[in-house]
């Protein structure tokens, strides 16, 4: 028996794209939550091309709130160019060391509206761009496990590749979530950072989405999350100037801390909306995600792709709310789930391959350009193409999500 999905438009005021999508039936359900670490799906996407939006932006003293215009779409680049996925058999998940300044400087040079990337806090208070929690070593063929946190910067730094020529830093690996261990190889390395570094280093055109990560392990205190907070917020406001900034955190209460601490610049808490389940209710459901932002007075939520295409009616009450949606995932790295979201009313996508899917929302636009359809018997009447209607039922039916 075929089923039913009926995607309804947002408010048109609000979306990049006003469309209105017909009821489609779609014969078979995919698992989405079965996602290939190898992501070569995506090899047959056309060359990058330098097509460049325009910003909006909004002064507000010494920095400025990034205002996105209805007819724009963001695409940001996760950690840079894209995250290590060390497991993959996908070269281009292993070219650039992620968040690092050569990624970030690369990224800078793709038509990106941010560039995302992880801060941590050091022992020493030095705020640095690391992901994990933990820094994996080698000592006397033994792999060591390093809490980040619990060191001091240069012992941070003494990791990976050094600044100085003739200096070896100590070995670096990764660990995945089902416990192997990879040594962290790439085509292009680079040497840890710190905050500071990253806002004096990198084109200042583009905007920072600055994640805090936080253990997910850890019940953190109020005053321990604020101490974290604040030596963030310093580098930022010494630094930032008309640089646009995003802040976003998976830890609920940093994230509402964040937007207490300061209020001009956007805060928005990532979730992957029941995708994984957690101890703290408030990062198992988009319902969830949706009341943490109304009471803590937040700009938007970013979040797991495979939470909004299982239930994509749930853009319309997000977007009622008066909040902008975002999404990450591994499957931001293809053309067809980046096209739906456009066509669905996200405001933007976090993705690896930047490059790639940059290429793709410039090629959409024109693609919109020339096949939309206008209804003239309705005031909101633009109807999505045959062909914008097939690339959004290929993202219910693609072979790389389906069981």
């Amino acid at each position: 028996m075929d089923t039913v999905f009926k995607f309804i438009s947002p408010n048109s005021s609000q979306i990049p794209l006003k469309m209105a999508l017909k009821t489609a039936h779609v014969t078979r359900l995919p698992n989405l939550d079965h996602v290939s670490d190898d992501i070569n799906h995506t090899n047959n996407v056309v060359a990058f091309n330098t097509h460049h939006q325009k910003h909006h932006r909004q002064d507000v003293g010494d920095a400025v709130v990034f205002r996105k215009p209805a007819d724009e779409f963001m695409v940001i680049g996760h950690r840079g160019t894209g995250m290590n996925l060390l497991q993959s058999s996908d070269h281009r998940m292993k070219m650039i060391k992620e968040n690092s300044i050569l990624a970030f400087n690369t990224a800078g040079e793709f038509n990106l509206d941010y560039i995302e990337f992880d801060v941590q806090v050091t022992k020493d208070d030095c705020p640095i761009i690391f992901h994990d929690n933990f820094i994996y070593t080698e000592d006397k063929g033994v792999i060591i496990e390093k809490r980040v946190t619990d060191m001091n910067l240069d012992e941070f730094l003494s990791y990976g590749p050094q600044r100085e020529p003739n200096k070896v830093g100590k070995p670096l690996f990764r660990k995945t979530k089902d416990g192997r261990i990879f040594e962290w190889k790439v085509e292009k390395d680079d040497y840890l950072c710190t905050l500071e570094e990253v806002f004096t280093k990198i084109n200042h055109s583009k905007g920072f989405n600055i994640e805090f990560k936080f253990d997910d392990n850890i019940l953190y205190t109020e005053e321990e999350l604020v101490h974290v907070i604040q030596i963030v917020l310093r580098i930022v406001f010494k630094y930032a100037k008309n640089r646009s900034i995003i802040f976003s955190s998976f830890q609920p209460d940093a994230a509402l801390l964040t937007r207490k601490l300061q209020s001009i610049y956007p805060v928005f808490f990532l979730t992957n909306g029941g995708v994984e389940t957690y101890t703290d209710v408030r990062r198992n459901s988009l319902d969830e995600a949706m009341k943490l932002c109304l009471a803590g007075g937040l700009n938007g939520m970013v979040c797991e792709v495979r939470s909004i295409l299982r239930n994509p009616g749930v853009i319309k009450r997000i977007k009622d709310l008066k909040l902008s949606l975002i999404s990450y995932g591994q499957l931001n790295n293809t053309r067809e789930v980046v096209n739906a979201q456009i066509l669905m009313g996200v405001d933007g996508v976090i993705v690896d391959l930047v490059q790639e899917i940059t290429e793709v929302v410039a090629n959409f636009g024109k693609e919109v350009e020339n096949e939309i359809i206008i209804d003239e018997e309705n005031d909101d009447g633009i109807k999505c193409s045959e062909k914008q209607l097939s690339s959004l039922m290929k993202v219910i039916e693609m072979k790389y999500i389906c069981s």
